[in-house]
């Protein structure tokens, strides 16, 4: 989030579970994986963390820093509960309804306060599609084939109509 202070602390905003864990996975890199980070967590501060990375001792560097999103290796992440799935292993997956008709593939997994949903996008899909990510819905997540199976209700699909409507 930038600077804090003068001595090269940066201010850290953590999308961790547990924010504080952010310090303990290793070294962090950009987006692209073309340049990496050695964190350490000072302390907590209003909305985060102050930071140390490794090389930056100036304000003007911690500066230059400011909006980089910081990734963590993906197996140095810690296993999850068979219910509970990280974001990412979830883009990408292809996305088939009850069917078996593939819908289209995740292209992210969104939340706006509520719920998580699922953006698919796909051939037959203008725009996207929103599908909340609840277990009535998406009765099936299949981490090794890549595949969620979904049962959409009634009216989801772009071009439904809902039962109540009349054509």
């Amino acid at each position: 989030m930038g600077a804090f202070g003068v001595n090269g602390e940066i201010r850290l905003k953590s999308f961790c579970a547990e924010p504080g864990d952010i310090g303990s996975y290793g070294p962090l890199s950009n987006e692209d994986g073309s340049q990496t980070y050695e964190l350490t967590l000072s302390r907590p501060v209003k909305s985060g963390f102050a930071a140390r990375i490794k090389g930056v001792r100036y304000k003007d560097q911690a500066d230059a820093l400011k909006g980089i999103r910081l990734f963590v290796a993906r197996d140095a992440l810690p296993a999850l509960p068979d219910d509970e799935f990280y974001h990412s292993d979830l883009t990408g997956m292809k996305v088939i309804d009850t069917g078996g008709q593939e819908l289209g593939r995740i292209k992210a997994v969104l939340n706006h306060g509520a719920s998580d949903l699922l953006e698919v996008t796909g051939a037959g899909i203008k725009g996207g599609l929103l599908i909340p990510f609840t277990l009535e819905v998406v009765p099936t997540v299949d981490l090794t084939a890549r595949r969620v199976i979904v049962d959409l209700p009634h009216g989801l699909m772009p071009g439904e109509t809902s039962d109540d409507e009349e054509g």
